[in-house]
């Protein structure tokens, strides 16, 4: 169970510590006394959204922390945190929007600190009550309440299958339908790019040919003349060389040091000997081929050509070629793929129907436990004569399967159920959404083998009830807090009555700040409380009322 709640810079709380006990727990006090802050700090452990506007103005970072009394946790011992000596949740948020999760002063995910959270408390607001006028959400009360959830999973699964297999044979229907069309087109690109046999790098050879053949005169002249510097002129270089090492090795005869000049020059010899001879094929290859330019720019025009209908390189055409040779095939194959696509999907239709059938039947099944169950709960929380009712009915397959539900209720004897989102007042709906959850609750005990929250927080699930009717919701909470901790926000004093522990929150004022408190009321003070909550101030009628309602 929670054992204590700790709150810190947070709207208008700058610090706040409260100590919860087992069983029946009430926190009351004025409008605007900062009891939503607690229910919305409670949420920031169940992973809602932080915000740096709810931190108290001035302050840098705020937190919240929530201690409870339990050794065992599957969740965190599956990831090694220990809670021999209980769980310690706090999330801390900063200025700047960010936010810290913390398990027993391990550090976690966000994700990791709600699911943990949630299986440790759950918090029915306020508003909740109001989700019972969508009639779309009276499906999602049948499939929760009747533990149908696998079985919807099972069904979406299939239904997400059978719809990605139906737009796979609508879109290949689709292509069938200017296959012909679409083959033939293809067949005359593949044919036209296959006809100039593209080869990767072709046309940047090409072009470097074509300067070559259009420089032949320039390049034969520079050739020639430097072929007789070399080697065929009078006073050559090669000649020259071949004097110079004469010359040189005549001084190492008398220069030993010389020798290495010598070695250099003679390996220079062969060198100029066999550039000569590259030169002299070099000038012999000049010749004009005006045929061979006329084919290159005949080869280059067909290749630009190509380049500009397709717009891409001489790769990216090649790459197309391939992409249309594939495709090709696949068109000559549609109708095979049809076929077998189309049996796939009738197959699956056929699964699908099944499974919306079998669905169906289990709520069908499920739903009249459940009517039950809801008229006993609303027998709990005043409604004598109530009667509820599910209606059902077929409308086009959709994720959900194909059952239309709605709510029918009546509160009187004699008057036939209705639908829920035409005649529920804002008292009825209270009282119904509490016995949905009451319903919820012993189902999750009874049969539930898995985690459910020990610790229930209802945030004024009372709203717009009073009376008899408000005594009549504290009692049932009271039964329910004999196997739950129960922690309740009320304005009802019939209910505040009704509890174990009273808390009272208060917002004292000052001229430089706010304060707010939560403390433990005392049997005097509790008869205090009630008589305000009674008639807005403390009278000896509302205080003689006040015992008169402890004392029931």
């Amino acid at each position: 169970m929670l054992k204590e709640l700790r709150i810190k810079n947070l709207t208008i709380i700058d610090k706040l510590s409260v100590e919860f006990e087992k069983g029946f727990n009430v926190m009351t006090g004025e409008t605007g006394a900062g009891k939503s802050i607690i229910v919305d700090a409670m949420g920031l452990l169940l992973g809602d959204k932080a915000s740096p506007d709810m931190l108290k103005t001035g302050e840098k970072e705020g937190m919240v922390e929530a201690y409870f009394d339990v050794t065992e946790n599957p969740i965190l011992k599956e990831i090694s945190i220990d809670c021999k000596d209980g769980i310690l949740l706090r999330r801390n948020i900063s200025l700047q929007g960010k936010s810290r999760s913390f398990i027993n002063d391990t550090s976690v995910s966000i994700n990791t600190l709600a699911n943990v959270s949630r299986s440790l408390i759950a918090i029915h607001g306020q508003h909740e009550h109001q989700s019972l006028l969508k009639k779309e959400n009276h499906l999602l009360f049948v499939d929760s309440l009747c533990k149908l959830g696998d079985d919807l999973q099972s069904f979406k699964a299939q239904y997400d299958k059978t719809l990605l297999l139906k737009k796979k044979l609508d879109s290949i229907k689709g292509k069938i339908k200017d296959k012909e069309q679409r083959a033939e087109y293809l067949k005359y690109q593949i044919a036209e790019i296959e006809s100039l046999n593209l080869i990767s790098g072709e046309k940047e050879s090409l072009e470097e040919e074509l300067t070559i053949l259009l420089n032949l005169t320039k390049l034969k002249e520079l050739s020639e003349i430097a072929y007789g510097m070399l080697y065929k002129n009078e006073g050559a270089c090669i000649e020259l060389l071949s004097q110079a090492i004469t010359k040189v090795k005549e001084i190492s005869n008398i220069d030993r040091s010389a020798i290495e000049l010598l070695q250099m020059l003679e390996t220079a010899q062969p060198i100029l000997s066999d550039s000569a001879l590259f030169l002299r094929k070099f000038k012999g290859k000049y010749e004009a081929d005006p045929v061979r330019i006329e084919q290159i720019n005949e080869r280059l025009e067909a290749i630009r050509r190509l380049e500009k209908k397709y717009k891409g390189t001489v790769q990216d055409i090649i790459n197309y070629l391939e992409s249309a040779q594939q495709e090709l095939k696949q068109l000559e194959i549609l109708d095979e793929q049809t076929e077998a696509l189309e049996k796939e999907a009738n197959a699956n239709e056929e699964m699908l129907s099944k499974m919306a059938a079998e669905l169906s039947n289990k709520r069908q099944d499920a739903a009249q436990e459940l009517e039950n169950k809801v008229i006993d709960e609303l027998k709990q929380v005043g409604f004598s004569y109530a009667d509820f009712r599910i209606s059902f009915e077929r409308k086009p397959l959709t994720e959900n399967g194909y059952d239309d539900i709605e709510f029918l209720f009546s509160a009187n004897p004699g008057e036939p159920p209705k639908p829920l989102v035409k005649i529920a007042s804002g008292g009825e709906l209270s009282r119904i959404m509490l016995a949905l959850k009451c319903v919820e609750i012993v189902s999750k005990q009874e049969y539930d083998s898995g985690i459910f929250p020990q610790t229930l927080i209802f945030d004024e699930v009372d709203a717009g009830i009073g009376g008899i009717t408000a005594r009549n919701v504290g009692n049932r909470l009271k039964a329910i807090s004999s196997k739950y901790q129960i922690l309740s926000i009320t304005h009802l004093p019939q209910i505040a009555a009704m509890a174990e522990n009273h808390f009272a929150i208060e917002k004292m004022m000052s001229q430089d700040k706010v304060k707010v408190s939560v403390r433990l009321l005392s049997d005097d003070m509790r008869q205090q409380e009630i008589a305000r909550m009674l008639s807005g101030k403390v009278t000896e009628g509302s205080l003689e009322h006040a015992r008169e309602l402890l004392r029931i």
